[in-house]
């Protein structure tokens, strides 16, 4: 970016790069730019042509006005999420090209910000245009970005991806991933292959689509997102889930995994409390009604703020009592019970 301010980028000559092999630094993996012009990238693309480049430079032209520049202000986060950094240690290099790996995924990560959700979108777009807000003269076109995509699927490497990314947010954020939140998102499938229906509740319609499951902090920010084979339920995915979750922690840590009726299972609560992990979920079905006489005013502090819940605490037994579990329920100002 400073390149393109100056218009007087370093010279470098570049070094070709043996496609897919991972990268230990990523030290020197800082593209250099031979352009002198940012709307004009000819040799950067005779280079990539040659096989002498792996990714074009960042070049930025000034202007008066550009549509979507805004969606920029979101870079520092991207590149401090270190999805740029994980990916390079990852999947190395896409080979010789101009559009590489790291401008592959900031395309992508900045066209789903600026709300273009798919590829085949980008025909309604100005390609110059877009191509000036991730640095260079043009958009790749939608079949570029499809075998770029194409191409990181093949390896196969995603689930490595994932797990790399979430290590690194569990490092970096220590003692409030002690409560892990799962939750499930319906989310349309487009493409040519059958899938099973489900209800859709943007368009409350049934329709072809999978369920992501994502798996967030105490404060709610993400580690990371499962997409669930054949649309998978909840009380089939959290298992696998949490399996693959618990190496990531140090033995010692206690966890406690949150989630709603969907995973509603007392034969797998007893599978996940024997891998060390806790559970907190809702009662689903019908259960016998508490007294109202025998709930007690709990007073605390949440969030800075002072609440007031009628609570009562008692051991419920499931598999004909070979499981406990211990039940809070509240009592609202209505008398219903939760």
């Amino acid at each position: 970016a400073d390149a393109g301010v100056t218009g007087r980028p370093q010279r470098i000559a570049p070094q070709r790069v043996t496609p897919c092999q991972p990268r230990t630094s990523v030290a020197d993996a800082v593209p250099i730019s031979l352009d002198l012009d940012p709307l004009n990238r000819s040799m950067d693309r005779l280079l990539a042509a040659m096989g002498q480049l792996e990714d074009a430079a960042p070049l930025f032209a000034a202007t008066d006005a550009l549509p979507g520049a805004g969606v920029l202000l979101a870079v520092p986060a991207l590149v401090a999420s270190g999805l740029l950094s994980v990916a390079r240690h990852v999947y190395g290099s896409l080979g010789p090209a101009f559009y590489g790996l790291r401008t592959t995924l900031v395309a992508y990560v900045l066209l789903v910000l600026l709300r273009i959700p798919r590829p085949e979108m980008l025909k309604e777009y100005a390609p110059g245009d877009l191509g000036r807000v991730i640095g260079l003269d043009r958009m790749p076109e939608v079949k570029t970005l499809r075998r770029k995509l194409a191409q990181l699927a093949a390896h196969k490497r995603s689930h490595d991806l994932g797990r790399e990314l979430a290590q690194r947010r569990i490092n970096a954020r220590g003692r409030v991933v002690g409560f892990l939140y799962v939750d499930g998102h319906v989310r349309a499938y487009h493409g040519t292959r059958t899938i099973a229906k489900t209800y859709l509740t943007r368009t409350r319609t049934a329709g072809p689509a999978t369920t992501d499951y994502w798996i967030n902090d105490q404060k709610g920010k993400p580690l990371f997102v499962v997409t669930a084979e054949a649309n998978a339920a909840m009380t089939r995915m959290l298992v696998p889930i949490l399996e693959e979750l618990r190496p990531l922690f140090s033995a010692r840590r206690r966890l406690t995994v949150v989630f709603d009726r969907a995973g509603w299972s007392p034969t797998l609560f007893r599978q996940i409390v024997a891998m060390g992990i806790d559970i907190l979920t809702y009662r689903k079905g019908r259960c016998r009604r508490v007294a109202e006489k025998r709930f007690v005013l709990s007073r605390a502090r949440v969030d800075g703020r002072r609440v007031e819940y009628r609570l009562h605490d008692q051991t419920v037994r499931f598999l004909k009592g070979t499981f406990r579990l211990r039940q809070v329920t509240r009592l609202t100002e209505t008398g219903h019970q939760t």
